[in-house]
């Protein structure tokens, strides 16, 4: 611990034998938290040598701090700062002040409501069941493939540049991988230099939005919609209009409305299994969006971030692979093919906005993983990956249905549904009771839910939430809906 070097200073001209010195020093820095509770200390050989002392100084002192409480010698495993510390401190040197610790608020002066809060994405509590927003389930994931193919990428000597700085757009080898595998499954007509690896989903909206929106930009949105998307362009300054989703996507006969009175910067749309409703654009109401960003010169996001989980028929094109004007931004994520936590998405659009949407990641992220989006291109190229989105597409289809199953047959007169054609959740609305009601009893019963209220706009309440159905087994869904029909029940 070097930093004993620092904090231990002794002073031959102080009166006080080095011993109460060092002991006194050692309480005045863990009391300032700078030596942290449960900290292994350097043996007495080895923080004598380092303080330049007779090593029976330093164990005067460590039993002097041991019979104080404020460390324990514990047999052959070493020296440690205490969990507990002591209630009641000994007379403190000249100069001594009050216990430290970080202030609650910064000393500095800065606009914190100017920064929309976000609420906690805690993992979940050790017992409890949940239904998240729609996630994988990462017990499937083929993660000792990924994790053997990075192992065998950083054995090779010519691989080692990838731990130093890199490409912010992306290595060369996953974006020539991912364009010859979108054109493949999805028709985009791309190279390598339309694409942009990000850190999941999320950075590429953000990036991609902070290159178009300017403070005041109109924006348009689905209601109800992500709520992450949408205080997202908040943060940027834009001006959300909302425009409604019914079973056939985002109404586009009211954004062509829209249109017609004022300049729409973007259009965001979730164009397979909208977030929150799980209800996919129509082919019609694509060509027609297309159009109108044509006329009206305003760019499209197309979040397509559930593209491969879809059960009743083959996926729709996307909107990107008819764009000949270059005003769709398509964007895309692997975390729903392998889990939450592995973070790789991709933005496609015009090698120009590539180009400058590369610029600002640079600002806010140097660059990404490099070992590891190659060997995510090492997966594409052995198949690894489609096979496992195929074996997913099969047991969530399985998985889906039995949960409606189960919804149907416990909670009909509770709930109402549509069974989705594709995705990981179920837009669920309660009929009966209010949903933060039942969450709030849900917990109680070990039963993690979200309560709806992030789908609200204004005073239009929905009363509805997303289950997610896909990472619980038949066992574990079962359980959550029998929890819900106990808790409607009190």
């Amino acid at each position: 611990m070097a930093l004993l070097n620092e904090l231990i200073i002794i002073d031959d001209k102080a009166g006080v034998s080095v011993y109460l010195q060092i002991t006194n020093l050692f309480i005045h820095h863990i009391r300032q938290g700078r030596l942290r509770k449960g900290l292994k200390l350097p043996g007495s050989r080895e923080l004598a040598g380092m303080l330049g002392i007779n090593r029976m100084t330093v164990v005067a002192a460590y039993q002097e701090l041991e019979a104080q409480g404020w460390i324990e010698m514990l047999p052959k495993k070493g020296t440690f700062i205490k969990a507990t510390l002591p209630l009641l401190s000994p007379k403190a040197l000249a100069g001594d002040v009050a216990d430290f610790q970080l202030p609650a608020q910064p000393g500095f002066i800065y606009d914190k409501k100017r920064i929309i809060p976000v609420g906690s994405s805690n993992l979940p509590s050790a017992g409890k069941l949940a239904f998240n927003d729609g996630f994988p389930d990462v017990r499937l994931a083929p993660i000792e493939e990924l994790t053997r193919c990075m192992r065998s990428l950083s054995r090779l000597s010519a691989n080692k540049k990838y731990l130093l700085y890199g490409d912010a757009q992306g290595t060369l080898l996953l974006r020539r991988t991912l364009a010859n595998f979108l054109c493949d499954t999805r028709g985009l007509s791309i190279t390598a230099e339309n694409i942009l690896i990000t850190n999941g989903a999320q950075m590429g909206i953000f990036i991609a939005a902070s290159v178009i929106i300017s403070p005041g930009d109109a924006v348009i949105v689905g209601v109800p919609g992500y709520n992450m998307a949408n205080m997202t362009f908040q943060q940027l300054g834009a001006k959300l209009i909302y425009v409604p989703v019914d079973e056939e996507g985002i109404d586009t006969n009211a954004i062509e409305k829209l249109c017609e009175k004022k300049k729409i910067r973007m259009v965001y749309v979730i164009p397979h299994h909208h977030n929150p409703t799980t209800v996919t654009l129509s082919p019609e109401r694509r060509m027609h969006l297309l159009s109108l960003a044509t006329k009206y010169r305003f760019a499209v996001i197309e979040d397509d971030y559930d593209y491969d989980f879809h059960y009743s028929s083959k996926p729709i094109m996307p909107m990107a692979s008819y764009d000949s004007q270059g005003n769709v931004i398509y964007i895309g994520t692997l975390t729903k093919t392998f889990a939450p936590a592995v973070r790789l998405g991709f933005i496609v659009a015009p090698k120009e906005f590539i180009q400058t949407g590369t610029n600002f990641r640079k600002i806010v992220d140097t660059q990404g993983d490099s070992l590891l989006e190659n060997a995510i291109a090492e997966l594409y190229k052995d198949g690894t990956i489609v096979r496992h989105i195929k074996k997913s597409v099969k047991l969530y289809k399985e998985r889906r249905d039995h949960f409606c199953d189960c919804l149907q047959k416990e909670l009909s007169d509770q709930v109402s549904f549509k069974v989705p054609d594709g995705g990981m959740s179920v837009w669920t609305t309660s009929l009966q009771h209010d949903l933060k009601v039942i969450a709030r009893k849900a917990f109680d019963h070990g039963l993690i839910m979200k309560d709806g209220t992030s789908y609200d706009i204004g005073r239009q309440r929905f009363n509805a939430v997303r289950l997610g159905f896909a990472s619980l087994n038949f066992k574990e869904q079962l359980q959550a809906v029998k929890i819900i029909k106990e808790v409607t029940a009190m």
